[in-house]
C-alpha cells in the first residue's frame, strides 16, 4: 500500500484489524466506498495465498493466478494488467490461467468478487503449503516481486481508463 500512496494514489486497506472480518461486511465497506467516491473510482483487489491441502504436509502445487467474477467485466480488464505485470515481476514462474473465455484469468463465484460493485479482482501468491512457494513467499525477493506485479498492474489499469 505504501508505495501506492508514494505514487500519489489514494489506496485504503479492506481489512485492517488483526482479526478475521466476514466477507459481507468487507463487501459493505467496498460497496461504501463506491457510494462514497463513486463505483468507476474504486477498484477491489483480494490478495491471497493458496493452499492445496490441509495443512499435514508440503505439495507440489505451484503458481500465481487471478480469479475474477463470470462473465466479462471491468474486472477482467484489472486481471489482464496484472497478468502482464506478473509476466515482468515473475520471470521463471508459473503463472495459472484459463484462457476458456478468452483472457487469462480464471472464472469463479467468489463472494468478494460477486458481491462488490467495483471492479474486483482475487489473487493467489503461489502456495503456502508448497515449500519452494513458501521459501519464495518469505523472501525478501518474493515479496518485493508481488508488490512490484500489484503496483504495477493497478497502475496499468489506471492508465488505461
Amino acid at each position: 500500500m505504501g508505495r501506492l500512496l508514494s505514487l500519489g494514489l489514494d489506496a485504503e486497506l479492506l481489512v485492517p484489524e488483526e482479526r478475521d472480518i466476514s466477507l459481507p461486511v468487507r463487501c459493505r465497506r467496498v460497496n461504501a466506498w463506491c457510494r462514497r467516491l463513486g463505483k468507476n473510482n474504486v477498484i477491489v483487489i483480494s490478495i491471497h495465498a493458496n493452499a492445496a491441502g490441509h495443512g499435514d504436509r508440503w505439495y507440489d502445487a505451484t503458481g500465481w493466478c487471478a480469479y475474477t467474477s463470470r462473465g466479462n467485466t471491468k474486472a477482467d480488464s484489472l486481471a489482464n494488467c496484472l497478468y502482464e505485470a506478473a509476466q515482468a515481476s515473475l520471470p521463471g514462474k508459473r503463472l495459472r490461467t484459463d484462457y476458456a473465455d478468452g483472457d487469462p484469468d480464471i472464472e469463479e463465484n467468489f463472494y468478494i468478487l460477486r458481491h462488490t460493485t467495483a471492479p474486483a479482482v482475487l489473487t493467489e501468491n503461489f502456495f503456502m503449503d508448497s515449500y519452494n512457494d513458501c521459501d519464495f513467499l518469505l523472501s525478501k525477493e518474493g515479496q518485493q516481486s508481488l508488490v512490484d506485479l500489484h503496483v504495477d498492474g493497478i497502475c496499468a489499469y489506471l492508465a488505461s481508463l
